[in-house]
């Protein structure tokens, strides 16, 4: 079995980062553990570490596992500066904890933004790279995706109960889990809000963390990131897309297994953006990912 440790660390304008150490006790499998190269969990962009409280411990039955709350996220400090919440810094944050926990190889699982910060990172360095799980997201973003994200991101809603947490999480995202019901909508509002000092239950992320995205001219034109993703070489990689997603059209992610030698792309049928991770075939594809790696 697993536990977890809550833990921190220190990113290099000085704030307190969480995350979840997830590591093997009373397991067969915990010598051989030590050995592998861990993963480290990069959830998307108003997420934390709790999206992966259901796969992490299946996964830390044979490896360690981190799940981290970016900075402004879950039980992270937010930034002093809502300026660096950008992706460049997000990247020197995970570099942080790297050389903290004196990790010199990992296996990322990014769900959206997290895959964005991935494949910089690889692009930064892919020799500490062992493989990839890359959740949603690619090089290219469809722009009525974008439009949704600057829609939502940053507006303050609270609510009086949990209850009332999942009803507004189903009236918004039902067309993206329309298989879900009240228990599953419910768990994703404990993962996504937290309970605040006044009793009502709220998202639980910076607000300004949405500063960096309106500050962008909407117009302005996309960067670059096939470099990024092509800096991900041979490595193995799981390409997750969501068969609803209006983040990853289904063209890009079919280029981006042509150009990528070590890529696997499964569809998560019936899922927008982005899958949760806790669906059958996600689990079993990140399964297989890591049996290549090993």
């Amino acid at each position: 079995m697993s536990i977890f440790e809550d833990r921190s660390w220190t990113s290099g304008d000085g704030l307190k980062l969480h995350f979840r150490d997830y590591r093997c006790v009373d397991s067969a499998d915990d010598s051989g553990a030590a050995a592998r190269a861990p993963v480290i969990c990069i959830p998307g962009l108003t997420r934390n570490a709790r999206d992966f409280e259901d796969l992490a411990p299946k996964l830390a039955q044979h490896r360690r596992v981190l799940c981290v709350d970016l900075r402004g996220r879950g039980d992270s400090d937010y930034a002093r500066d809502p300026m660096t919440y950008v992706p460049t810094h997000y990247v020197t944050d995970i570099e942080a904890l790297l050389a903290q926990e004196q990790i010199a190889r990992f296996v990322s699982i990014g769900t959206s933004l997290g895959g964005l910060v991935t494949m910089l990172m690889a692009w930064a360095d892919p020799s500490r790279i062992a493989g990839a799980v890359i959740n949603d997201i690619g090089p290219e973003i469809e722009p009525a995706g974008l439009a949704r994200i600057r829609d939502y991101v940053g507006q303050g809603r609270a609510f009086e109960t949990w209850m009332h947490g999942a009803w507004a999480l189903q009236e918004s995202q039902a067309e993206t889990y329309p298989d879900f019901d009240l228990g599953d909508w419910l768990r994703m509002a404990k993962r996504t809000m937290a309970l605040g000092s006044g009793g009502r239950v709220a998202f639980d992320y910076d607000m300004n963390i949405a500063d960096p995205i309106e500050a962008a001219p909407a117009n302005a034109p996309a960067p670059d990131l096939w470099p990024a993703w092509h800096a991900l070489g041979k490595a193995p990689l799981l390409l997750l897309r969501g068969e609803r997603s209006d983040i990853l059209a289904a063209h890009n992610a079919a280029r981006m297994i042509d150009e990528a030698p070590g890529a696997t792309l499964v569809t998560v049928p019936r899922v927008g953006h982005a899958p949760t991770l806790d669906e059958p075939v996600s689990v079993a594809a990140i399964e297989a990912l890591l049996a290549r790696v090993d």
